[in-house]
């Protein structure tokens, strides 16, 4: 993608999270730090013959208090609940920010929030209440729960978005592509100010079931690049970002907390689960060329590293393809590896582990990697995190249908 000289600085002044190993960035990042594992037990609906009995559930989450004080979005508590993780990561990057929304002219704001799948617990319990329970009707608000842009909508009717407004889905990309296409926006002057992530809540028996069916997920754990992997734990889960101009920031004397200086995306055009090397290869490229980095520019890079077998293998090459020499002095890690995969939401989260990790100087760990597959031979920081200096930062998202995207963070603008 060309870089346009007149194009404006994009920085991040706010971020949310909603995981299973915190409900707030704070926590989140707490929790990373003693290398835990938000992976265990599945509950909360019959399990009855499933195989895989493991997923990184969020289970201390209650909206009627964290969304108690939503005061525009009239709806938000009968909505399902993968908006209500969008809308509870939104509101803590929106505070982080200090924005007050609406924002002067709100049509100079846009909400980009995505979701791979949408509201499937919804379409399960009304599809349970239909065909096995019998019932004669669903609860008159299940079209609006189940619609993959619902969790923009409520996030922008509270925030008072009336500028872009809508989802993006490209399975576990999801996030990523919402940063880009924000970002793009923001660049070019369409508008000031963006909320932009993925949320998404799909653990339930039907989505397990089909899961299974495709036989990728673990029923042990999840363990990235580890020679023991057997595939990856299915997590739920929201990863929000507060995006400005620099001039709208400084304006404002908001404090910054990096700049998104570089994305790309690409598309292997060549099969719907076995992932290329090529366009996750073109893709880092993409971002590199952007930003007007050197490899050796970028200190960490936050892998997709889902723990399937193809997946590290291959995304361990373009790796190397992209970065050469340097491949082997970077410091690479898996945070699937303790909060699950959250699908769509994926790059969400780590974009916000990539943005902590340039302001504090510490860098997450892979953990459950005892013993490396040979072919996965890069330093994926094993289960202890470490200390490093991070001027710039990479994230990846590769998806189903051969779908990447990757997006590398620097640091505040002098």
């Amino acid at each position: 993608m060309a870089k346009a000289s007149d194009a404006r600085r994009v920085v991040v002044t706010g971020t949310g999270v909603i995981t299973s190993i915190g409900l707030s960035v704070d926590d989140f990042w707490n929790s990373m730090k003693v290398s835990k594992c938000g992976v265990s037990e599945l509950g909360g609906f019959p399990l009855e013959d499933l195989k895989i009995l493991i997923a990184a559930q969020i289970k201390d989450f209650d909206p009627k208090v964290r969304l108690k004080h939503f005061k525009r979005d009239k709806l938000v508590m009968h909505a399902d609940r993968y908006s209500w993780f969008a809308a509870a990561a939104a509101d803590e990057a929106v505070k982080q920010s200090g924005l007050e929304f609406p924002i002067a002219d709100p049509y100079r704001s846009a909400c980009i929030v995505g979701s791979g799948a949408g509201g499937l617990v919804t379409f399960e319990n009304s599809y349970r209440s239909l065909f096995i329970e019998g019932k004669r009707a669903t609860h008159p608000l299940t079209l609006l729960r189940i619609i993959g842009s619902s969790a923009s909508a409520h996030v922008g009717i509270e925030f008072g978005v009336k500028g872009p407004t809508f989802a993006t889905c490209s399975a576990c990309s999801t996030a990523t592509h919402a940063l880009g296409l924000a970002r793009d926006y923001i660049r070019h002057g369409i508008v000031d100010v963006a909320i932009a992530g993925a949320s998404e809540s799909v653990i339930n028996y039907g989505t397990m079931k089909a899961w299974q069916a495709l036989h990728v997920l673990s029923p042990e754990g999840c363990f990235p690049f580890a020679k023991k992997r057997n595939g990856t734990v299915l997590a739920e889960g929201a990863g929000i970002l507060v995006m400005e101009s620099l001039e709208h920031a400084k304006e404002r004397g908001a404090k910054i907390l990096a700049e998104l200086v570089g994305y790309g995306m690409s598309s292997d055009a060549k099969d719907m689960v076995n992932p290329d090397i090529e366009g996750p290869r073109e893709a880092m490229r993409q971002a590199l060329d952007e930003s007007g980095l050197a490899p050796s520019d970028i200190e960490y890079l936050s892998a997709h590293g889902t723990a399937t077998t193809i997946n590290d293998v291959n995304e361990t090459r373009a790796i190397k393809a992209v970065f050469g020499n340097h491949a082997k002095s970077l410091a690479i890690s898996s945070t699937k590896s303790m909060h699950g995969h959250p699908l769509g939401a994926g790059g969400g989260l780590e974009a916000v582990v990539c943005i902590r990790t340039i302001d504090e100087g510490w860098v997450p760990p892979t953990i459950g990697l005892d013993e490396a597959d040979p072919e996965c031979d890069l330093d994926y920081i094993p289960n202890v995190g470490r200390d490093l200096k991070v001027n710039y930062a990479m994230s990846n998202s590769f998806a189903f249908g051969g779908l990447n995207a990757v997006v590398v963070f620097g640091p505040p603008p002098a």
